[in-house]
């Protein structure tokens, strides 16, 4: 791995750990606020849209600005919208604050702000990642330790805004702009990585499209993959607070524990198990989508707190092999001077399904508890008839390294 691609796992690792102090409280915070499920899920979903629009024009930035501003202009972004998000919530739990404006301000910080900023350091780190690597094997394994990296923050995340909100909902609030605020400094003082490399100017690059024959369909297997995830991911606060009829601390405890044991799985299998795998783009792809299929089935059915927390190890499993093929693949048919471009587009087509996921999540979840759920469960296999039926992904990605 280039040391060029350390301080990104760093800042990456940081960053989204900070945002995941915020998991277990969001559900019990936005009942406080007297916000409704689906207002909850147009939050996320405007962060989402927010960042999918940002992460084509970081990945042209990137080629224009370099490196380092890139980040750094990302990271005050993200900065503001957690300190905006932060103050909105503190004073609309006071009461001083209408219904409409209250959730016209979160949506400003939280979604515009905060998903503008935290696009730049996934498209930044794939594109160094891409850049800095050649064959499948090390560019597999370099996505993989990007993912390791977003996989512990679920673990440090959640866990330390589990425990922050038993003495307090809004502790998790208030850390979270301050950890931002000094991995912008440290990333201003220290953090100097070379320009992402460009072509020369008399070379000019063609533009890879999202409907190009070889790339939607890599596309689209990993638009299931994580549209899926983002179907429930935003419910489960909601789910284990109605099943096992939890008040609002203890759902933000339960929340924790569930969202910890996902992520040490993802952490040990695209930290540990990819890296002595080595297997190629395809089989990682074949093999995690029925996992993550198989996770949705068992949490449809789980009733108890340890079934809804062995759905999403089971769920960790299956994303943890799929993620790192899906994240790699794009790249392999990209040629030189496009790794940009293709990071920003991989980051668009997962920001695209968190987008999708949480409003359709939050609004199936008002109909029926079960049907987002069910829903994860058609996405993920339908990720699966993709990556085993279309010519078009066996062409593009052979299953051989």
């Amino acid at each position: 791995m280039r040391k060029a691609l350390i301080p990104l796992l760093v800042t990456i690792l940081v960053v989204f750990s900070a945002q995941q102090l915020l998991t277990p409280v969001l559900a019990p915070l936005s009942r406080e606020l007297h916000l409704t499920e689906t207002q909850l899920g147009l939050v996320v979903t405007a962060a989402a849209t927010s960042l999918t629009i940002a992460s084509p024009l970081w990945g042209m930035a990137l080629r224009r600005l370099g490196l380092r501003l890139v980040l750094l202009c990302g990271l005050g972004l993200a900065t503001a919208g957690m300190t905006g998000f932060g103050v909105v919530a503190a004073v609309g739990l006071d009461g001083h604050l209408s219904s409409p404006v209250l959730f016209g301000l979160l949506l400003v910080t939280r979604s515009l702000l905060f998903g503008a900023g935290l696009a730049a350091l996934p498209v930044s780190t794939l594109a160094v990642a891409a850049a800095s690597t050649t064959t499948q094997a090390e560019r597999t394994r370099a996505t993989g330790l990007i993912g390791a990296a977003q996989g512990l923050s679920l673990v440090l995340g959640p866990a330390g805004g589990g425990a922050l909100a038993v003495v307090s909902l809004m502790l998790p609030l208030y850390l979270a702009p301050v950890v931002c605020l000094l991995l912008t400094v440290w990333v201003l003082v220290t953090v100097r990585p070379p320009a992402a490399p460009a072509p020369p100017p008399e070379q000019p690059v063609a533009r890879l499209r999202p409907w190009d024959a070889r790339m939607w369909p890599l596309l689209a297997i990993g638009f299931c993959l994580y549209v899926s995830l983002g179907l429930v991911q935003v419910i489960v606060g909601f789910l284990l607070a109605d099943r096992l009829h939890l008040g609002p601390q203890e759902t933000a405890g339960a929340v924790g524990v569930t969202l910890v044991a996902a992520g040490l799985v993802l952490v040990a299998v695209q930290g540990a198990l990819i890296p002595v795998l080595r297997w190629p783009v395809l089989r990682l792809m074949r093999a995690g989508a029925p996992l993550t299929a198989a996770s949705f089935a068992l949490l449809a059915a789980a009733d108890t707190l340890w079934l809804i927390v062995a759905a999403f190890v089971l769920l960790g499993l299956g994303l943890g092999l799929a993620a790192p093929g899906f994240t790699a693949a794009p790249t392999l048919v990209a040629g030189p001077g496009q790794h940009a471009s293709v990071a920003g587009l991989v980051n668009a087509t997962i920001g695209t399904t968190f987008i999708v996921g949480p409003l359709l999540g939050t609004a199936l979840y008002e109909v029926a508890a079960v049907l987002p759920i069910l829903t994860a469960l058609g996405a993920a296999t339908t990720a699966l008839a993709l990556s085993w039926l279309s010519p078009a992904v066996r062409q593009a990605v052979p299953v051989t390294p």
